[in-house]
């Protein structure tokens, strides 16, 4: 297909997104007074997703020709997710207590039903919301949307290719996105300042907490190291290498079952990319229980982190900034605003019966809505030596969010069709 833009060559795309990453990361960790107050307001997460999107916006870049998220969601999610899932910590996580673990399924359940819920109250005022089955249908955004707030930015990516969602709504979504879960973060924020006066009157023991403290400040003292080179390759030759096994098992199931059960088509088992994400979420959890996992004391996680960002940017280039002045979008944020709120109402009342203290709660959601980008911070708005503790309950939202934002996202389709 030919394009009329003024970069058609893939490589100069990869080049300009390169620096576009390397300004918002060297600008927002600066120490100037301007750049500081900018992104007081503006995550950098959402200018990663905004500046790309200004150069398919002005037909610099021509996202629907452009190869460049094909690739990176075929070769970078896949070894994204297998590198943010090895690190998992099953037996840390469980010495939390079966409080956090509660809080943290139950932010989960409130994302995969809040999500109906807001659609079904949302199409009751405005049927024309549901918008039909084809790309551009709500409920296909949506699915995307439950991808981000459970698991985070790599989940999203993967239930926008399993459930086929059209740019346009993927696009609203994603705005959608950032501002409904930065709101709802800042509330968490400004609950962390009054966590003491809070967990006092519901009556929380925070012992566990303290102990915790301790725990995570050894462990991490003893382990973390300075990645060599042999420690990168070795990062990278486990990411691609489970990537490329993925790619073949993915290869043989989703013809298999188009051929065999074209009936499972509904329920995505037909999709290549669906095979492809479920397999490295499962060999990555194996992993987790093997020596491989200590790869994440050399920063397989920031690798990983760095793909997702080039991930993040790639999408972008499918973003038309024009098309969200559109009014009708309101509805959209009528949407997360609902979902949000059942959400936020299941972690308060399922907090209170079990007197959960404030931290399980603000970082068990913070886990689901913002993913190991933001719950570290959430943690850290307690005490910095809990920061790891919002990696480890977010990395186990990375391993839960394929699976549960299907599940979401098979519900939405029932109330859609």
């Amino acid at each position: 297909m030919s394009s009329t833009a003024l970069v058609t060559n893939d490589a100069t795309g990869l080049g300009l997104l390169a620096v576009i990453l390397g300004f918002v990361f060297y600008t927002s960790n600066s120490k100037h007074p301007f750049w500081k107050k900018f992104y007081k307001f503006i995550p950098a997460l959402l200018m990663c997703y905004f500046l790309p999107s200004l150069l398919n916006t002005f037909n610099i870049i021509d996202g629907n020709t452009s190869q460049l998220y094909f690739v990176a969601s075929r070769y970078l999610l896949p070894a994204c997710l297998v590198l943010l899932i090895l690190s998992v910590d099953l037996k840390a996580i469980l010495s939390l207590g079966p409080k956090a673990i509660i809080m943290f399924l139950t932010g989960t359940v409130g994302i995969v039903i809040g999500g109906p819920i807001a659609l079904l109250i949302i199409s009751s005022l405005n049927p024309e919301i549901i918008g039909g089955h084809g790309p551009e249908a709500v409920w296909r955004g949506m699915t995307t949307l439950a991808g981000s707030w459970i698991g985070g930015g790599a989940n999203q990516a993967a239930m926008k290719e399993i459930y086929e969602a059209g740019g346009d709504i993927f696009s609203i979504m994603v705005t959608v996105d950032v501002i409904v879960a930065n709101i709802w973060m800042a509330v968490l924020l400004f609950m962390a300042s009054k966590a003491k006066q809070i967990d006092k009157k519901t009556g929380a023991d925070t012992s566990a907490i303290e102990r915790l403290k301790e725990k995570v400040e050894k462990y991490h003292a003893e382990n973390a190291r300075i990645p060599s080179l042999n420690d990168l390759m070795m990062i990278v030759a486990v990411g691609f290498g489970v990537t490329g096994l993925a790619h073949v098992f993915a290869d043989f199931l989703g013809p298999f079952f188009e051929a065999n059960y074209p009936w499972t088509r509904d329920y995505s088992l037909t999709s290549k990319f669906f095979w492809l994400i479920v397999t490295v979420t499962s060999i990555g959890l194996a992993m987790s229980f093997s020596p491989v996992r200590h790869l994440e004391a050399a920063g397989a996680s920031k690798v990983a982190s760095a793909f997702l960002y080039i991930l993040v940017a790639t999408i972008g280039l499918h973003m038309d900034v024009s098309k969200l002045a559109d009014p009708d979008n309101l509805w959209y944020f009528a949407i997360g605003i609902i979902w949000m709120m059942v959400h936020a109402s299941f972690m308060l009342i399922v907090a209170k019966l079990i007197k959960a203290p404030l931290f399980y709660m603000a970082v068990g959601s913070q886990a689901n809505v913002g993913g190991a980008a933001s719950a570290p911070v959430v943690a850290a708005a307690f005490h910095p030596a809990l920061a790891p503790v919002g990696v480890l309950l977010a990395v186990l939202g990375y391993a839960v969010g394929t699976y549960m934002a299907w599940m979401c996202g098979q519900i939405l389709q029932i109330i859609a069709t």
